[in-house]
């Protein structure tokens, strides 16, 4: 039986997670950037450890020969949605891709087909493409979407179904199940408020751009010299910031553009 060499095995795993992780990060920059609501919440990764790979394979009894055929999801990627809604506009968006930089090999639902356990989440197994030293490798990776409520639930569920090794009292069980009930209710409820929560966030993301940039052109003075417009300006807004109008802050900010158009300072970073 031949050694595996684990660290190059896993060597293109670990690449392709970090660049999925930069492409899903890219899209949630993208819808912020347009002050539009990102379905993207949170985006993580993990490549298995080497002990959860050999108790997986031993569990299914694959030799070890066939570990890298036969286990998809060694490289994995979590993506958590605020809404029930969202998770389906992230699983579009990566339907848009297939056959570009990616290629879709399975879905399963497990919303709409909730695992007795009580479990859900919606899973992609899709094939990606990465470009390593040696050559280009094909590599498995299973993405899991999910709401930020079913994924508390889960991570209970996993450390709980660790800790008692698969063989969990059947009073626990039945807790976790109706916890798993009360969360997606949530999900639910949550649900019927989506449109106002998710206008409320983009109120306070433009308010966010904007202070961004109101402070970038105070600064603009500052690098020019302009150290009494600046100390003036600064308490202007410290003044508008706690009113909190952000009709006011606009016009403040044309103001200060105009100061920027008089000094030429346009083009300082």
């Amino acid at each position: 039986m031949s050694i595996i060499n684990w660290k190059e095995e896993l060597f293109p795993y670990k690449q392709a997670t970090d660049e999925l992780y930069i492409k899903f990060n890219s899209i949630k920059k993208e819808y912020i950037d347009l002050e539009q609501h990102s379905p993207i919440e949170l985006v993580q990764t993990r490549v298995k450890t080497i002990g959860s790979i050999l108790e997986k394979a031993n569990r299914r009894d694959i030799p070890l020969s066939k570990i890298f055929e036969n286990i998809e999801d060694i490289a994995g990627v979590r993506i958590t949605c605020k809404f029930v809604e969202d998770i389906y506009k992230v699983v579009q968006l990566i339907r848009d891709r297939d056959g570009k930089d990616l290629v879709i090999k399975e879905e399963e639902d497990y919303i709409n087909n909730t695992k007795s356990s009580g479990y859900r989440s919606y899973h992609i197994t899709i094939k990606y493409e990465v470009i390593t030293a040696t050559g280009v490798k094909v590599i498995p990776c299973e993405i899991q979407i999910r709401t930020m409520a079913m994924n508390f639930w889960a991570t209970i569920e996993h450390s709980l179904r660790y800790k008692y090794n698969g063989n969990m009292p059947e009073h626990l069980r039945k807790k976790l199940e109706a916890c798993a009930e009360a969360s997606f209710k949530l999900d639910t409820e949550m649900g019927t408020i989506r449109e106002e929560i998710i206008e409320t966030q983009k109120i306070i993301q433009k308010k966010d751009n904007l202070v961004y940039e109101i402070l970038k052109n105070i600064q603009n003075l500052y690098y020019i010299g302009k150290m009494e417009e600046m100390n003036q300006f600064n308490r202007e807004f410290i003044d508008l910031y706690q009113e909190g109008d952000i009709e006011k802050l606009y016009k403040f900010n044309n103001k200060l553009q105009v100061m920027a158009n008089i000094y030429k300072i346009d083009h300082i970073q």
